[in-house]
């Protein structure tokens, strides 16, 4: 279970040269996934239950975010739509302000206009209700798209966290089929925006295998940046990991885009055979098993919105 300090990627990398820093070696943190604590707080994606705990856990991982204390407490209007999934609140305050918006039959172009949540909204033609944020952190495995295929013969990331939760939740970025790791989904639009744009920076690790071993002047050519289709691609770090073969390779760099971290390889000529995602701004997949799911703490969550 994830305490949300500090979080660590569970993968261990090494370097050839001995006098090198091991990548991403944390004492914190092993490659089994072992941690001081013991409650297994991961879902089945398939059953929806828990596996249990082997002692008293030091605290509850389950988010206790509520929207409102009452049903006669004022939430800011922009806020309140935010809340419903269809727009961040920057985008609330343009549609409010060009009169897309009504209370009660009224249209309300008021910046800071409160409602309470009875209130009937309207937005854009649509009623609205607000609804609690979630956030479920997926250790996805082969076989599932964040997009259906046309031929229907892979499933979609939806299936695997159905179960999780009644509201309408979104996976952050793309994944294929063939990828596996750690996927977030949420139904904060703030957040889904966030994490869409171009500029976010927040670290992601890769443990990428390959179908023959990465030489080491390409490993260096890698680190030392490469351009592909005229783009210099950056990563922050790369390795071999530890106590692994040579073709078992660490890959550490800002894009959430695994087409980015194939095409780095396959442009100096080797196959790539399996993208893993093991780190994902933070996050790690300790003590969540593949094919699992689990929602973030609130302090996981909380780390997330400071990045």
């Amino acid at each position: 279970m994830n305490n949300g300090k500090g979080n660590n990627s569970s993968r261990k990398f090494s370097s050839s040269k001995p006098n090198k820093p091991k990548f991403g070696d944390d004492k914190r943190t092993n490659s089994s996934g072992d941690s001081k604590f013991k409650k297994d707080n991961t879902r089945n994606s398939a059953t929806n239950k828990p596996g249990g705990f082997k002692g008293k856990p030091k605290f509850d991982t389950k988010p206790k975010q509520k929207i409102v204390k009452s049903l006669d407490e004022d939430i800011r209007l922009n806020k309140y739509i935010s809340n419903s999934g269809v727009c961040s609140r920057r985008d609330a305050d343009i549609y409010i302000q060009s009169g897309n918006v009504t209370v009660n039959g009224t249209v309300i172009t008021e910046m800071g206009y409160k409602v309470k949540v009875t209130d009937v909204v309207v937005f854009d033609g649509t009623l609205i209700t607000p609804e609690k944020k979630e956030y479920i952190l997926l250790n996805k495995p082969k076989g599932f798209s964040t997009i259906g295929d046309a031929d229907r013969q892979t499933s979609n990331v939806m299936d695997l966290v159905r179960m999780a939760t009644k509201a309408k939740i979104q996976p952050i970025g793309r994944m294929d089929k063939s990828t596996t790791g750690l996927l977030l989904f949420t139904n904060d639009s703030d957040m889904l925006r966030k994490f869409s744009l171009p500029q976010q920076r927040s670290p992601k690790v890769y443990q990428v295998s390959l179908d023959k071993n990465l030489k080491y002047e390409d490993l260096e050519r890698i680190q030392n940046g490469i351009h592909i289709d005229d783009h210099k691609i950056h990563v922050d770090e790369i390795d071999y990991v530890e106590n692994q073969p040579k073709s078992e390779i660490g890959l550490k760099m800002k894009t959430a885009n695994v087409k980015v971290v194939r095409n780095i390889f396959e442009h100096l000529g080797y196959n790539v055979l399996k993208v893993d995602r093991v780190m994902f701004a933070g996050l790690t997949k300790k003590n969540l098993p593949r094919g699992n799911w689990r929602f973030l703490t609130d302090q996981e969550v909380i780390n997330l919105k400071n990045i």
